[in-house]
């Protein structure tokens, strides 16, 4: 059973690959958390996968969440792994999940990370197509990779690019992040926008809503994947100052999903 978190794709991408080689179903985490579905059986042999991006390097806090609420039955130990996606590195990352699973009473086995093209338009411009393209194709490589070594079951096994100061910045920097740069106050259509309710569609967290045709953020916090920014067909969607001239991307098969 693969669990996964995406807002504009490449998480949803690489679970799907996962849960295709492993002849496993895929299980979104935020329509289960709206849906306050936390309990699942595994059945025997399957294992135990978490697939998700980087937010500020750690895990995002509605997985960590998710993960300590996750209730599972199952006959036999299972193996559990862990992949997240970051456009750079992923600090310390899988040992926070770690702590989460631990907290629930599960080990984690086997991690790692996989370089894809950043979507967080605040500080970061999208990468050019091609750029995109050969991102991608690496990343389809490394995806195999980690099928391998998880259908060999191997254990503590953790191939992780932490980044330079990797543990600063998930300790110190991404506290700061959950409690500074999560507002939605900064999100805002501009006059382009067509009131076509796709970000509202989108939003995985459910915090948008539509209003007379425009977008309303109605929650004071949201996940900040960027998936209603990064989906709006006329790039309408700006978070303050900093998005307009970013640029925008989704995963091609979330663009195909939607």
């Amino acid at each position: 059973m693969v669990f996964y978190f995406s807002g504009t794709g490449n998480s949803y991408h690489v679970a799907k690959k996962l849960a295709e080689g492993l002849g496993e179903k895929m299980i979104d985490m935020a329509r289960a958390t709206r849906e306050d579905a936390y309990e699942y059986t595994l059945k025997k042999g399957e294992k135990l996968g978490f697939v998700f991006p980087v937010h500020a390097w750690a895990p995002p806090q509605m997985v960590e969440q998710f993960v300590q609420r996750l209730e599972l039955y199952y006959e036999e130990d299972v193996y559990t792994y862990a992949v997240c996606t970051c456009g750079q590195s992923a600090g310390e990352t899988m040992s926070i999940l770690e702590a989460s699973l631990e907290a629930n009473d599960l080990s984690l086995d086997s991690g790692y990370s996989v370089i894809m093209p950043d979507n967080y338009a605040v500080l970061f411009k999208a990468p050019s197509p091609e750029t995109q393209r050969q991102m991608l194709r690496q990343a389809d490589e490394i995806v195999q990779l980690i099928l391998r070594a998880v259908k060999l079951e191997r254990k503590d096994f953790f191939r992780v690019k932490k980044g330079k100061g990797g543990t600063f910045l998930s300790n110190v920097v991404n506290p700061l992040f959950r409690r500074f740069a999560t507002k939605t106050k900064p999100f805002y259509p501009t006059v382009d926008c067509i009131g076509c309710g796709i970000c509202a569609y989108v939003c995985p967290s459910g915090c948008i809503k539509m209003t007379a045709g425009v977008p309303v953020w109605e929650e004071d916090h949201c996940y900040m994947c960027m998936s209603c920014l990064q989906h709006c067909p006329r790039q309408a969607i700006q978070y303050g100052r900093g998005t307009a001239n970013k640029g925008r991307y989704l995963h091609p098969d979330y663009r195909k999903k939607e």
